[in-house]
């Protein structure tokens, strides 16, 4: 099977990210990476376009990290409240997952994150207080800190009915 030689000029997963070169089948080539514009030839004339695309890949990759690293600073001290149905125990209906998360964080603080930054081991099934982990780039993890209440009141004990126990548990001794 035949392979050439092309420069990546987008991220293509599983393939490799802008400036790289890689060697590819040439059908691959011809067919899908240069048609949809992702790559280019390697040629001695690319070379020098080669060397520009690296310069703007380390740049946006500079830049990509100082803000999540300003993002990470900002998450210390946020609080994310959700609220969630619960039963008349105190007893989650459902979970509150990644996606809830994200919502939340949008409608809350209006910080756009991807879904897939967020990482939870499993969905969070229980009220109060639970740490999360953000993976914002792959040099900037932080934790956020989302608070699960109740959406509806929980039922506060009745001070009569420990009363009457008292009164029953007295009958009965006597």
């Amino acid at each position: 099977m035949a392979k050439t030689d092309v420069i990546l000029i987008k991220n293509v997963e599983g393939l490799g990210a802008e400036s790289d070169q890689v060697n590819v089948a040439t059908g691959y080539a011809r067919n899908f990476l240069l048609p949809q514009g992702l790559a280019i030839p390697l040629t001695q004339g690319n070379e020098r376009r080669l060397a520009a695309l690296r310069k703007q890949r380390q740049e946006r990759e500079l830049r990509e990290a100082k803000d999540a690293k300003e993002l990470a600073a900002s998450f210390k001290h946020l609080m994310l409240v959700i609220k969630a149905k619960t039963g008349e125990t105190g007893k989650m209906y459902g979970s509150v997952t990644p996606a809830n998360i994200i919502d939340q964080l949008q409608e809350q603080f209006e910080i756009k994150l991807d879904r897939r930054k967020l990482h939870i081991e499993e969905p969070i099934r229980t009220v109060g207080d639970h740490e999360v982990e953000l993976r914002l780039h792959s040099e900037v993890r932080t934790s956020l800190k989302v608070r699960v209440e109740s959406s509806n009141p929980l039922p506060e004990p009745e001070p009569a009915a420990e009363g009457e126990a008292a009164t029953e548990a007295a009958t009965t001794e006597a």
